[in-house]
């Protein structure tokens, strides 16, 4: 069984076999109480771990008279903090593991120690490991032993080793046999998941491995992006912005990365989360922040939608592009943080946690893997139809820029605001003008709001302002505005327009 004591470094600990954790202890400083970084770790424990003992240590810096109502005081603040957690419930035991602190002799017994082993022998269970699949194993300790090799210790993650196997270690592109294995100080000759061993393989050198990840030979890759399915932290304040910079934690490492969000088209919001997969062949709409109840994109959505509700999507996603290469097996935790936060502010670093569904291994995964990704950017333009030529044809303005290459537009459909659909077909001059065809023609009212328009504005082009504004206030006549929605593969090399 996996227990861990969570100290919260830079998220350091969740490299260490955070899919394997069974059982936490959340030690809580008595005389403080929950702090940032316990925070952190209660969020981590959340994500990770199942089961939780919490730990009140340093009981005996409170005097002797007043311990016993700390200690209550500050077990009820950690249930009500846990309530509404996976922790609810959990044992909370308080103790002193080092009474006078690390000058004190050692004669000074320890307060509450034997209360805690028996609470931890109670939360204790024989969990089931799979010794099938792929090794692979977190290192967190290297030395070398004179005659006889180097030793790696660790925690197994899956899989299982034996003795003569070759591992490879792909921080330095090397493989290895297995020349004798321990637990615990004793000789073995199999370990499994789960596992603390220690590996002792051909010689060397250990300054080149103080930790990392090592496994059945080609079985890890190297990547310089992903794709990962993620849900945003719920205690992290802010937005989630696509473009924004995170410490990303996963596999062995943490390297900073590059986030873009992108989520079901808005017809699929309420599709069923596909577990561990990516399905290349579905179109994804690009957002320019994760949504959630407080983005600012689901606030513009709830203001448009009659029913007032936000509309959130089930499953969301993010492209991950790393800074630096990272070697990590398919579906390893992946957690975003903010770790440049001043630690002292009283906020969570976390951002989002997600599972990674998809390495990209080629260095110029931009060009040879992005565009198998179809994720778009719906594109809404506005213009106005400026005069009529006949009953089944418009001129149009202000949909382009003067400078925009209008042929590369010509066939797409628009909308008038009247209702007619149209479809563009060229330029008209030089100044971004543009002919639109009406293909079940112009309607008579649509016509004669269009001459009416047209009459006031030759009107005041022959300075017959006064009588122009008269006609203004008289005749509510507006513009027939003209619409063109499209949308464009944001990996599309040839960056075309696509309307359905």
């Amino acid at each position: 069984m996996m227990l861990c004591q969570v100290r919260f470094r830079n998220c350091k600990f969740l490299d260490r076999g955070a899919q394997i954790i069974d059982l936490m202890m959340l030690v809580i400083d008595v005389t403080k109480g929950m702090q940032t970084q316990s925070a952190e770790c209660l969020v981590i424990g959340q994500i990770a771990c199942q089961k939780m003992v919490v730990v009140l240590n340093k009981i005996d810096l409170v005097p002797e008279g007043k311990r016993q109502s700390a200690i209550e005081k500050m077990t009820k603040k950690m249930q009500k903090t846990l309530e509404n957690t996976k922790f609810c419930g959990c044992p909370i035991v308080a103790v002193a593991a080092k009474p006078g602190g690390p000058e004190a002799p050692e004669s000074e017994t320890p307060l509450g120690v034997s209360e805690l082993i028996e609470v931890l022998k109670s939360q204790a269970y024989l969990p089931s490991r799979d010794p099938s699949g792929h090794f692979l194993m977190a290192v967190d300790h290297c030395f070398s032993i004179k005659g006889q090799g180097t030793v790696m210790t660790g925690t197994i993650l899956s899989g299982s080793v034996s003795l003569g196997d070759n591992v490879e270690i792909p921080a330095l592109k090397v493989t290895k046999k297995v020349k004798s294995m321990q637990m615990f100080h004793t000789p073995v000759t199999y370990a499994m998941q789960g596992d603390r061993v220690g590996i002792c393989v051909t010689q060397f050198d250990p300054k080149l491995l103080e930790r990392g990840l090592i496994c059945t030979p080609e079985s890890l890759h190297t990547i310089h992006a992903a794709i990962v399915s993620l849900k945003k932290i719920q205690y992290f304040r802010g937005a989630l912005q696509t473009k924004a910079k995170f410490h990303i934690t996963v596999g062995h490492e943490t390297v900073m990365g590059r986030v873009m969000f992108f989520s079901p088209a808005p017809t699929d919001f309420n599709e069923e989360i596909q577990e561990n997969v990516f399905n290349f062949e579905k179109d994804y709409l690009y957002q320019e922040e994760y949504l959630s109840k407080d983005s600012k994109t689901s606030e513009e959505n709830k203001e448009n939608d009659q029913s007032g509700e936000v509309q959130l999507p089930r499953q969301q996603w993010a492209l991950l592009e790393f800074e630096k290469p990272v070697t990590c097996p398919k579906l390893c935790l992946v957690i975003g943080s903010k770790l440049d936060t001043d630690i002292h502010a009283n906020t969570c670093r976390l951002a989002f946690h997600g599972v990674l569904l998809q390495g990209m291994e080629d260095k110029n995964y931009a060009e040879t893997f992005l565009p198998k990704l179809k994720v778009y950017k719906l594109k809404h333009k506005e213009g106005q139809v400026e005069r009529v030529m006949d009953d089944y044809s418009v001129i149009g303005r202000s949909l382009f820029k003067k400078e925009t290459n209008i042929q590369i537009f010509v066939g797409l459909k628009v909308k008038l605001s009247t209702g007619e659909d149209g479809v563009i077909e060229g330029g008209f001059g030089q100044s971004g003008k543009f002919k639109i065809r009406i293909p079940d023609g112009l309607r008579p009212d649509t016509k004669m709001l269009l001459t009416v328009a047209s009459k006031k504005k030759s009107k005041a082009s022959k300075g017959d302002t006064a009588k122009e504004d008269e006609s203004s206030k008289s005749d509510s006549a507006q513009p027939v505005a003209i619409t063109l929605l499209f949308k464009r593969y944001v990996f599309d090399m040839q960056k075309k327009m696509i309307q359905s």
